[in-house]
């Protein structure tokens, strides 16, 4: 790799680090802070799911006039100034409906990713998408990590606020670097896309299945611990500083597993197998939390789901996009992500009813049933998968 080419690659990285870890900085103690202002359950997992809403309505669009003007980097810019804007209304207001605007506008910022995973892959050889797809998952991963580890210490420390300033500062310091990020010209093929192109590219196979599979694992991490997680963890005896050692043990695992699912687990499993491992330890973990309810025990299951949930989504990421034209994929991966989002959004908010009528417990039994029904679909498809190749092998040999 050249040394502009590298320059540009650690400059993206810090980025996208700064998209994410501003946002996250905040998350663990999101709910049990709505709980503090004098919010239900019911409220907090609105406000939680605003951030799915936003998506699931920009993130295509973003994606389709991305293809449609040959641009990534306005999208950029534009992401990383609604994150920092975000950070700004939480900071200034306690009101619970000008909070909920704020997580709409973070819902916004994460819409714009659509473009930094189209973008990302460009700085490697074109063989290599799973490889920069894990790397670009490992990086979202490593920002939410460090947020997310910090929040408790921070809040124990300086207070309920002390997040939302941090984030501040980050995410204008993010907003400015994004001003140097490069876009090679000429990349993408300058062809108009028409309509009937951009509704075949929203119609593929894979993408709808692995949008579905998305859908079903983003609803499971933010009902969890992108949800209510933090505030099970204080019910059962945790302290707001204690926070921190969730989020590590959950998180480096979850991080890990980004790295070792591409390199490791795929290559001898293949796609569908690899999957059907994912989910099915995700579930069964899932639905045993709630029956840990000392410390050690319930970090160690924390560790194992962090993990199985880390396996899913570089793998369903890389698969997106995977049969789809470059000059096409913004367009794949908006849709992608906006379907996505729609687990972003139903899944707290359905947990939050949940937990209002039955408690907290019945959050972690719904995001189990989930990953056994994705199981299901998963069973079905790559048994179809193996059928259609077996065909194809036979028609060969009668040829």
């Amino acid at each position: 790799m050249v040394p502009s080419q590298r320059k540009n690659r650690y400059l993206f990285i810090v980025v996208s680090f700064l998209l994410w870890f501003p946002n996250f900085l905040y998350v663990p103690i999101l709910s049990p802070y709505i709980d503090f202002l004098g919010g239900s359950y019911t409220f907090a997992g609105i406000i939680l799911s605003s951030y799915g809403i936003t998506q699931l309505l920009f993130r295509l669009p973003i994606g389709i006039f991305s293809d449609l003007v040959k641009k990534r980097k306005p999208f950029i810019v534009m992401g990383m100034l609604a994150s920092a804007l975000s950070c700004i209304l939480f900071l200034m207001s306690e009101i619970l409906w000008f909070m909920l605007l704020a997580r709409a506008l973070a819902g916004i910022a994460a819409a714009t990713w659509v473009v930094f995973t189209v973008l990302f892959p460009t700085y490697y050889e074109e063989d290599k998408v799973h490889k920069a797809m894990s790397h670009i998952t490992f990086i979202v991963v490593l920002g939410q990590l460090l947020g997310m580890s910090f929040s408790g210490i921070v809040v124990d420390e300086f207070g309920w606020k002390a997040p939302f300033i941090l984030g501040v500062i980050f995410s204008i310091v993010g907003l400015f670097l994004s001003l140097f990020v490069h876009e090679q010209k000429g990349l993408v093929d300058k062809k108009p896309i028409t309509f009937n192109e951009l509704i075949f590219v929203v119609k593929d196979p894979l993408l709808l299945k692995t949008s579905f599979l998305s859908i079903v694992a983003h609803s499971m991490i933010f009902v969890t611990m992108f949800g209510f997680t933090s505030s099970y963890a204080l019910e059962i005896g945790f302290q707001e500083k204690e926070l921190t050692w969730i989020v590590i043990v959950f998180m480096i695992p979850h991080a890990f597993a980004t790295l070792y699912m591409g390199s490791h687990i795929v290559p001898r499993l293949g796609e569908w197998n690899s999957l059907k491992l994912a989910f099915l330890t995700s579930s069964i973990f899932a639905i045993v939390i709630p029956l840990f309810q000392t410390k050690f025990a319930f970090l160690i299951i924390q560790g194992c789901f962090g993990f199985s949930l880390g396996l899913i989504f570089p793998l369903l990421l890389g698969m997106s996009i995977q049969n789809i034209e470059i000059e096409k994929r913004a367009t794949a991966m908006g849709a992608y992500q906006a379907l996505y989002a729609i687990g972003i959004f139903a899944g707290p908010f359905f947990a939050g009813i949940l937990n209002s009528l039955l408690g907290l417990e019945s959050g972690f039994y719904f995001v189990g049933i989930l990953g056994i029904f994705a199981l299901t679909f998963i069973f079905i498809w790559s048994r179809k998968q193996v059928m259609v190749v077996e065909n194809n092998q036979f028609e060969e040999k009668v040829e």
